[in-house]
């Protein structure tokens, strides 16, 4: 028997997950101590119960993720409607330190995968399907080589990614959260306006609620339409970039666009209302982690999962270790250096929402870390997609 849920079918579900998964962390502790985004939660049991109607009931459910897709394109919009140019001059130093260590870490991510792989005798081009063109690229980017990778003979390539970028979503969703957790209780930090942060820090409220009593109709009406915009105008922009022989992901010229939206609104003294925009972005990025997680065909990755998990354990050590001992150390071994590290391990072994939701999940207990959320946003759209397609084209060079 299949299933099949239409785009407002996932919607409903998704809402009812994100749901799910908040209840779930007010009653667990650990949850709620470790920071795991309630997307996760709620994605994790949706795939599981998914997967149990598979194998126990026969049931197989279909999910259209087109709404997913158009969710993406507006985060990414609200992360361009929230680039103020000032800001960007700010993050300016930052930005050149991550883009340095992100070209070593995608080099120690692919060198890992590459010896696993020499080790137990696969083509070493294996180990860059389980470094990061899955990891650190995602599915999009794991489809993609995984094709190239067939036309060249390495058979499965495309499961393979897709099962380590699956996966990879995962962890980075649930170590990010521990990650800061650690190194505030471990240094001591603070957030701002708070006392330094201790072990048995409880949660903090929700600082977002006042703000958003103060969001109206016409806040609402009219970030909807530079939403809208962004995603016109970067439509518009892939299509002749295309008929120019130039491909770019979608929520990047989406991004763009909003970057010179807010700044031009800025110019004219009509400033994109923050609360608005934030209650949008927040939105928007839950609705598309549950949407993600709660569609994974586990019973699909089931044959590869050995191997895989094997693989993905050193990943995961090795993208915790870099974000501990790496990141935190030159961004600052501050407050927002840990912030910064928690996402930074969601993007290096998932996506940039994944990064981002870690680091939601913290700061709504510690405190707020404009940098952070300045910064990481952008290494994943920009620098990210970038050094790692210069490092692959480097290891395959190597590989030849």
């Amino acid at each position: 028997m299949i299933v099949e849920l239409d785009a407002a079918g996932v919607l409903i579900l998704s809402i009812v997950v994100l749901w799910v998964g908040e209840q779930v962390t007010l009653r667990i502790a650990l949850l709620q101590r470790f920071s795991i985004p309630i997307a996760v939660t709620g994605g994790i049991l949706c795939s599981l119960a998914v997967a149990a109607l598979d194998v126990i009931g026969g049931i197989e459910t279909h999910f259209d993720l087109s709404l997913r897709d158009s969710l993406l394109l507006v985060f990414f919009s609200t992360i361009g409607l929230s680039a103020k140019l000032r800001l960007l001059a700010e993050g300016g130093r930052m930005l050149a330190v991550l883009g340095a260590l992100t070209v070593l870490f995608l080099t120690a991510q692919n060198a890992l995968g590459v010896s696993i792989a020499t080790l137990v005798g696969d083509n070493p081009a294996y180990g860059l399907i389980a470094g990061s063109i899955s990891l650190a690229g995602g599915h999009g980017t794991a489809i993609t080589w995984g094709a190239i990778g067939e036309e060249a003979g390495l058979g499965g390539a495309t499961a393979l990614g897709l099962a380590f970028a699956t996966f990879g979503l995962i962890c980075g969703g649930v170590v990010g959260g521990p990650v800061a957790n650690w190194l505030i209780r471990r240094h001591q930090l603070a957030g701002p306006g708070t006392d330094a942060a201790r072990s048995d820090a409880a949660p903090k409220a929700d600082t977002t609620e006042d703000q958003r009593v103060s969001v109206t109709s016409g806040h609402v009406i009219r970030t909807i339409l530079l939403l809208a915009i962004c995603i016109g105008v970067g439509d518009a922009l892939n299509d002749l970039l295309r008929e120019r022989g130039t491909v770019l992901p979608g929520f990047l010229t989406a991004m763009g666009t909003g970057i010179v939206l807010t700044n031009l609104a800025d110019l004219r003294r009509r400033p994109v209302d923050p609360p608005t925009l934030e209650l949008f972005s927040d939105v928007s990025l839950h609705l598309f982690l549950a949407m993600s997680l709660m569609s994974m065909q586990l019973t699909e990755l089931a044959g590869s999962m050995g191997g895989v998990l094997l693989v993905l354990a050193a990943q995961v050590a090795l993208a915790v270790a870099f974000s501990v001992f790496v990141i935190f150390r030159f961004c600052g071994r501050d407050y927002d250096a840990a912030i910064i590290a928690a996402g930074y391990a969601g993007l290096g072994l998932g996506a940039t929402p994944v990064g981002v939701a870690n680091m939601n999940a913290v700061t709504s207990r510690y405190g707020p870390s404009p940098k952070a959320f300045l910064v990481i946003p952008l290494v994943g759209a920009f620098l990210l997609d970038i050094v790692n397609a210069f490092v692959l084209q480097t290891y395959i060079g190597l590989l030849r």
